[in-house]
């Protein structure tokens, strides 16, 4: 059964953990039943699988997995790593204490507190010593509260296990530089945070010239998700919070002892977007941090850097050749929603994904017969098409494969 330990004294947490306190965030329904969808990146071995195109080989079906959900506020995140990792030690904690006590309601409400073993803590991520190390450490939403993201980024560094892999999420300028906008005018308004804050924060909006930019903004992209005022006040009132643009991205980056291994969004990051033909092709030949800062400039809509970090190199495998590929063994990944079908697959940024029925008699087998090589796969096909159809559906993260 999940427990509370009271928070150790943080002056520099008191400030927003009265605000979440207030404000219990994300404000998401409670209901009796797993969490719906799914969310890769709450998947450890969807997770490794990405960053190194194979499973981690020392963790069996059976193996345990130290999993940290640093700042889970209200529990959605340790909820989906709950039932994404079934059997790992999880431990969850939040600045908030009221917002972790709606975090076990939900997960005892949900089940989730049922699949894995426990812990939910009111602790900050500066009171973890002698906790870990974790395989995997969720932070979503953190860092750029903190008065010092870079001391908050080492204290997770310290908390990963050599191998270890850590998920952030931090607000970036460009795509919120009108929300920054109405926070500055707010807090010159002596109205952030405050008894009345939120009221006169709407009344802000609502009264802007129906052309202003801020109020156009708005409502075309965060009124909806600002219907609850929880929502809404973590966008618009909250007492700390800082962006990043890619520059300082990286000096964050290369200040700690972590190595930057991929966007968990990769798709936004993708030249083809925006270029073609020649203006493609010189794109290419740049170095790679260039081409993502010439995506930042021709994206002024991107809200957010969601990526991974690992504590150490990982290991790489890319899967050429095909008689490694059918000596191994593979799983299904768990992005499949509604086994068996052809349409019931999601890539990366949760678009649905169709797939051929080579595909999915493939996956069926792998399915059927568990740690059996592909080799030995009861499919009566040419084993170079074995291996190019177990290539693509790796290549797309619909199967997860254990290095040799």
């Amino acid at each position: 059964m999940p427990f509370l330990n009271q928070l150790a004294s943080d002056n520099e947490s008191s400030l927003v953990s009265a605000f979440y306190d207030r404000h219990p965030y994300p404000d998401e329904t409670l209901k009796d039943e797993p969490p719906q969808g799914f969310n890769w990146r709450w998947s450890f071995n969807d997770v490794y699988s990405f960053c190194t195109g194979a499973l981690p080989f020392k963790y069996s079906s059976s193996g345990i997995k130290k999993i940290l959900d640093a700042g889970c506020g209200s529990g959605v995140s340790t909820d989906y790593l709950a039932y994404l990792n079934p059997g790992s030690q999880i431990l969850a904690v939040d600045i908030s204490n009221v917002a972790l006590k709606v975090a076990i309601e939900r997960l005892r409400r949900s089940g989730g507190d049922k699949q894995v073993s426990l812990r939910f803590e009111n602790r900050s991520l500066f009171d973890l010593k002698g906790e870990g190390p974790f395989d995997y450490i969720n932070s979503v939403g953190v860092l750029h509260h903190l008065q010092d993201p870079l001391s908050g980024l080492n204290e997770l560094g310290s908390l990963l296990k050599e191998g270890g892999i850590l998920h952030l999420f931090l607000y970036a300028e460009g795509g919120r530089s009108e929300i920054t906008h109405v926070r500055k005018a707010l807090k010159t308004l002596g109205v952030l945070d405050t008894e009345f804050g939120l009221q006169l924060a709407r009344d802000l909006i609502r009264n802007l010239p129906p052309n202003n930019s801020l109020r156009r903004n708005y409502e075309e992209r965060w009124a909806f998700e600002c219907t609850s005022d929880v929502n809404f006040a973590d966008m618009y009132l909250h007492p700390r919070e800082m962006t990043f643009n890619l520059h300082r991205l990286w000096e964050l980056i290369d200040n700690s002892d972590l190595e930057f291994i991929g966007f968990s969004n990769p798709n936004v990051w993708s030249l083809e977007r925006f270029l073609n033909g020649e203006l493609l092709k010189r794109a290419k030949i740049l170095p790679k941090l260039q081409q993502l800062h010439l995506v930042e400039n021709l994206d002024q809509d991107i809200s957010h850097f969601e990526f991974f970090l690992s504590k150490g190199e990982l290991p790489k495998y890319e899967w050429k050749n095909d008689n490694d590929l059918l000596a191994t063994t593979g799983v299904v990944s768990r992005r499949i929603l509604g086994w068996p079908s052809t349409t019931t697959f999601y890539d990366s940024e949760m678009n649905r994904l169709e797939i051929n029925d080579d595909c999915l008699q493939l996956l069926k087998a792998i399915k059927n017969h568990p740690g059996k090589p592909m080799n030995f796969l009861p499919l009566n096909w040419d084993k170079s098409l074995t291996a190019s159809i177990a290539r693509d559906l790796q290549k797309r993260q619909l199967l997860l494969l254990y290095p040799i």
